[in-house]
C-alpha cells in the first residue's frame, strides 16, 4: 500500500511540474497584453463565427466563412468590398445543403480564373472541402465536393491547383482517452494531407494541434500553425510532388490560428493569447476572450503583435487578413469582422 502510495504522489508531482512548466505557459497563463490598434478599428457585422478570410488581391474583394458554432447553424461565404465596406453580402449559393464552411483558400488560374475551396463539416460528421467558382464580382458557383479517408478532421487548406490541396488534420483521434490526453497535453498526433487532383494521402505527421496553413507567394514554402505549441512550421514544398520537407520552426507569442500573406510575402496570423479564456468563452458567449494578430517577416522570422483586443471588441480572434493598409480580423464564434487601418 505504501509503495501505491509513494507512486501516485510522485506521478502527482510530475504532472503538477508539467502543469507549471508546460501546459500553463504555453496556454499563455503569465501571459501580459496590452490593447493595440483596437481603436482605430471599425466593426462590421457579418454572422457568427466569421472563422477565416480569403482576400482577393485582384480585386480588392474579402470571402469570410462564417458558421454559427454554439447553435450548428449553418453559415456560408460572406463577401465584403473592401473599396466599399459597409456591408458583407452572402455569395455562398442558398441551395448547397448542409454547408458549415470552416477554413477557406483561394486559387487563381490563368486569366480571370478564380476558385475558392472550403472545408465544411456536415451535420451527419462528414468533413468534405467544397469548391467554388468565383464568377465576376465575387458570386461563387458550386463545382464539387471532395472527400477521402486521410483528411478525417480538417480545420483549415490550402489550394494549389485547380482540384488540388494540402488540409490540416488538427487532431490525430477524435474521440476516446487518447483524444483527450492529446488536447491537454498536446501530443504530437495531428498531420496534414494533400489531395493531387485524383488521391489523397497524408503529407506530414507529428504535428502539434495543426490548424492554419499557407504557402509563400513562389509556392516553394508551406507554414502550418502548431496552435497548441504556439509555434509555425516551415516546409519546404516540392511543386511537382506535393511532398513537403521540414525546414523550420518559428516560436510566436501566441497560440497561431490561420495564416494569411500578403502582397509582400508577409504572414499575418491571428491568435489565442490565452487558451483558457477562449474555452472559458467557447462555453459562454458572456466571457471574453483576447484577440491577438501578429506579422511574421519571411526571411527574418521577426514576430510583432499588431493588434490587441483585450475588452471584448473581438473575442478569440482567429484570422488577420491584410489588403495594402488594411487589415481584417475575425473569430471563431463572434459575429463580426474589425476592419483596422494599419500604421
Amino acid at each position: 500500500m505504501k509503495r501505491i502510495l509513494y507512486i501516485s504522489a510522485i506521478a502527482l508531482a510530475l504532472a503538477f511540474a508539467w502543469l507549471l512548466a508546460v501546459i500553463l505557459p504555453v496556454a499563455g497563463t503569465f501571459q501580459s497584453l496590452e490593447p493595440k490598434l483596437v481603436e482605430a478599428c471599425t466593426s462590421l457585422d457579418v454572422f457568427p463565427g466569421t472563422e477565416d478570410i480569403a482576400i482577393d488581391h485582384a480585386t480588392n474583394l474579402a470571402f469570410v466563412s462564417a458558421t454559427d458554432r454554439r447553435t450548428d447553424r449553418g453559415g456560408g461565404i460572406f463577401l465584403i468590398d473592401l473599396e466599399n465596406p459597409g456591408s458583407a453580402t452572402r455569395v455562398s449559393p442558398p441551395d448547397l445543403s448542409d454547408f458549415h464552411p470552416h477554413g477557406i483558400s483561394l486559387w487563381h488560374g490563368t486569366g480571370s480564373e478564380a476558385r475558392l475551396f472550403a472545408i465544411s463539416h456536415g451535420s451527419n460528421g462528414d468533413d468534405t472541402v467544397e469548391i467554388f467558382n468565383v464568377a465576376e464580382g465575387g458570386s461563387l458557383a458550386h463545382i464539387e465536393s471532395i472527400s477521402f479517408a486521410e483528411m478525417y478532421s480538417p480545420n483549415d487548406l490550402l489550394a494549389v491547383g485547380p482540384r488540388q490541396f494540402y488540409a490540416t488534420n488538427d487532431r490525430g483521434e477524435k474521440r476516446g482517452i487518447v483524444g483527450t490526453l492529446e488536447q491537454y497535453f498536446g501530443l504530437p498526433l495531428s498531420s496534414a494531407v494533400y489531395y493531387d487532383g485524383t488521391d489523397g494521402r497524408r503529407i506530414t505527421k507529428g504535428l502539434v494541434a495543426a490548424n492554419g496553413i499557407n504557402q509563400s507567394l513562389d509556392g516553394k514554402t508551406v507554414y502550418i500553425a502548431e496552435l497548441l505549441k504556439r509555434r509555425i512550421r516551415v516546409f519546404d514544398r516540392d511543386i511537382a510532388t506535393g511532398e513537403l520537407t521540414r525546414r523550420a520552426t518559428i516560436k510566436v507569442n501566441t497560440a497561431p490560428d490561420n495564416i494569411d500573406v500578403d502582397q509582400d510575402g508577409t504572414l499575418w496570423i491571428g491568435g489565442h493569447s490565452e487558451i483558457f479564456k477562449f474555452l472559458a468563452h467557447a462555453k459562454d458567449a458572456a466571457e471574453t476572450a483576447p484577440s491577438h494578430v501578429i506579422k511574421i517577416d519571411p526571411n527574418s522570422h521577426a514576430v510583432e503583435d499588431v493588434f490587441i483586443s483585450i475588452d471584448g471588441e473581438i473575442n478569440a480572434s482567429s484570422v488577420g487578413a491584410v489588403l495594402g493598409d488594411t487589415l481584417l480580423v475575425g473569430a471563431v464564434f463572434d459575429s463580426n469582422v474589425m476592419i483596422c487601418p494599419l500604421p
